[in-house]
């Protein structure tokens, strides 16, 4: 398990920097908002597109996408019906809340977490390859159209997703990797020195956000963050092991990969995101930091029993 307590560390440390220097303003609020803007529209693409580029999609799109994929729309679909029908929540805060209660921490948490328990980072393929293939565009498609000014028309609906940058960089890396395109050196290169920015700038963004905010929770947000945090460490992992075992039988590599991948907290691209389109920006950091906090506890009990 020790494994586990170094993933969290690595980004323990890093988010710990990015309060340091929000601290000591070298990173102050205009600077986060810029940093998130290059992260989201330049960093994550390009992180996306050397990962997705060269997956094995014969291994991504299988069973286990369908189990993971399903407990992530589920939870997210979750939080949209309990905040908007029984709260009342705003489209484009519903929308941050449902990333926030499924999107899964997959890229700098598990890939270190599948590498150390399961022995093999390619584990958390599929549910990278969902989520920026199909929850990331629905939700990006959701949040330009409420925040466009005045009724888009269809056409422009269509379009939006192709015409964002993770959505396009995704989109683009699926049809290398399916075709079986070598991207030439002097593209591969820049685009691996370019991805290098996007975990780490992300990290220390938001442990910069960290510093002056309420505790999390105040401001109204309590019950939303109670309830992703119970979507996403407790009902997802459970969704993801029952359609796993009783419904797709899936291997005992497998069956562990999907549990512990669903038990993942909030990824910080949710609080770039949230920053991106200035809407439920507390409710993502506030999530992201009480998932992560507690996202321990279930890994270790999953991978006791399942390993």
């Amino acid at each position: 398990m020790q494994g586990v307590f170094e993933g969290f560390g690595v980004i323990a440390m890093v988010i710990a920097l990015g309060y340091v220097i929000g601290r000591r303003g070298i990173l102050d609020r205009e600077a986060q908002v810029a940093l998130s803007r290059l992260v989201f529209t330049v960093g994550i693409p390009a992180l996306l597109f050397v990962t997705l580029s060269t997956a094995d999609l014969a291994t991504v799109f299988s069973a286990a996408m369908i189990a993971i994929g399903g407990a992530v729309l589920i939870a997210a679909f979750a939080y949209v019906v309990v905040a908007r029908l029984a709260w009342r929540r705003p489209v484009g805060w519903s929308t941050i809340g449902a990333l926030s209660s499924s999107y899964v921490n997959a890229g700098n948490l598990g890939i270190p977490i599948a590498v150390y328990v399961m022995g093999d980072g390619s584990y958390v393929a599929p549910v990278m390859l969902f989520q920026l293939v199909i929850l990331a565009p629905l939700a990006f498609a959701v949040l330009d159209t409420v925040s466009s000014d005045g009724r888009p028309s269809w056409r422009t609906i269509l379009l939006r997703p192709v015409a964002n940058p993770v959505t396009l960089a995704s989109l683009v890396a699926v049809a290398v990797a399916a075709t079986g395109y070598a991207v030439p050196t002097a593209v591969q290169r820049p685009a691996e020195l370019v991805a290098g920015l996007a975990i780490p700038a992300a990290l220390l963004v938001y442990g910069a956000s960290l510093h002056g905010s309420p505790r999390p929770g105040t401001g109204g947000s309590a019950r939303d963050v109670t309830l992703i945090a119970v979507l996403k460490l407790i009902i997802q992992p459970a969704l993801a092991y029952t359609a796993g075992r009783f419904l797709l039988d899936l291997d005992a590599d497998w069956l562990l990969a999907v549990t512990v991948t669903a038990a993942l907290p909030t990824a910080q691209n949710i609080y770039v995101y949230a920053v991106r389109y200035q809407t439920g920006v507390a409710l993502a950091r506030d999530s992201i930091f009480v998932t992560t906090l507690l996202s321990g506890i279930p890994i270790l009990v999953i991978a006791a029993f399942l390993a």
